[in-house]
This record gives C-alpha cells, structure tokens and sequence, in this order.
C-alpha cells in the first residue's frame, strides 16, 4: 500500500475541519492484507469515491469480477476539487481510504493517486485492465485524457454497474431535504406566531370590555 501526507491546505467547504486523526493502524485495520498471487488478474478503478454509497458497490463488485485483484487509486482532495468543483469532496481522503477499503470487493487501496494512469502505475501494479464507470471523464487541464494510456495498451473498459446513484444526487437529496424542513418550520413558525397575536388581539378586547 503506498501513503502519503494529506495536502494540509486540502478542506471540505461543506464539512469544515475534520478531527478524523489517521493512523496506519487504524488504515491496517480495514485492510485485508493479501498480495495477488502469481498469475492474478489485476483490475484498477480510480476516482474520489465520496460520500460511499450503494453506487460505488456495485461498481467495485463488477470491476472486481473482471478479475482476481481489485486495486482502487483515490484522487487526492485537491484533485477532487479540481474536476468535480469547490464543494467537493464531501469527505477528506483519509476518510474515503477507510470506506473503500472496509469494502469486501476491494483488495488494496492507492492512497493520493494520479489522476492520469501512467505507463508507471501500470507497470509497477503489474495491471491487466483498467476499469471506468458511467460517470463523464473529466479531462486533465481539459484537453488531457486521464486514461490515455491504458487505451492505447487496450486494457481499458467502460463499465455499466447498472445503478445510477451518484454522490451528486445523494448531495442533492440532501439540500432538497434541508429546504423543506426549512420551509415546514417557516409556515409552522408562521402560524404559531399569528396564533399568538390573534390570542393578544383576544386578550386586549376582553381588557377593553
């Protein structure tokens, strides 16, 4: 497994300061420890993999029947930011290691991957086919394709997981929820302040009688 420090600038603007302190214990804990043996098949998946969910299973379950090694490469937050925007990731990626690792389907973890696939990655992996979801391919600097090369190896594959659910839509969920709370509260707010000027009102006529 490769560790590296997180970027001290790197932050949620929607979480704020996370008090997660990580520990390879704690990263040793979740992990299964297996190498692949000799003549495994090795599947490599890379994204953010934010907000864990039932999507992200079931990708990882058909990328890891692809072979017999499932590796996942984790973007660092800074590199999250940059493709899916400022309030993104929801989850710092000490955070998102712990998630993906605590997934059945997944063998080892990439901690601060690059976000274009090189010829070393691949190499030193030894990896057999490189697996990418639904999700639009954001282009580095926006002209770069991430997974250049392991096309022109071949070795790369579009997979349909057959579940729709994004982080983004989870996000969505969410901010929907929150705002009719908001609203239920406005117009109970509402009420009971017009039920408490009525009993004023009520209160000042019986004063005057």
């Amino acid at each position: 497994m490769i560790l590296r420090k997180k970027d001290s600038a790197a932050k949620s603007p929607w979480t704020g300061c996370s008090q997660f302190l990580p520990t390879t214990q704690k990263i040793i804990q979740f992990s299964d420890g297996k190498s692949p043996n000799q003549g495994d098949k090795i599947v490599y998946v890379a994204g953010a993999f934010d907000l864990f969910h039932v999507g992200h299973l079931d990708f990882l379950e058909k990328a890891s029947k692809l072979g017999d090694y499932l590796i996942v490469g984790l973007h660092t937050d800074p590199v999250v930011n940059s493709y899916k925007g400022s309030n993104y990731p929801i989850m710092n990626l000490h955070e998102r290691v712990l998630s993906v690792l605590a997934c059945k389907f997944v063998n080892e973890v990439v901690i601060g991957a690059p976000y274009c696939v090189t010829e070393e990655l691949l190499d030193h992996f030894k990896i057999d086919i490189v697996c990418h979801g639904r999700t639009p391919i954001a282009l580095e600097d926006g002209k770069l394709d991430p997974y250049a090369v392991p096309k022109t190896r071949a070795i790369f594959e579009l997979l349909d997981s057959g579940n729709d659910m994004t982080t983004e839509r989870i996000v969505e969920r969410i901010i929907l929820h929150r705002l009719e709370y908001e609203r239920r509260n406005q117009a109970k707010e509402k009420k009971e302040i017009e039920a408490f000027e009525a009993l004023q009102r009520q209160k000042q006529t019986h004063k005057a009688g």
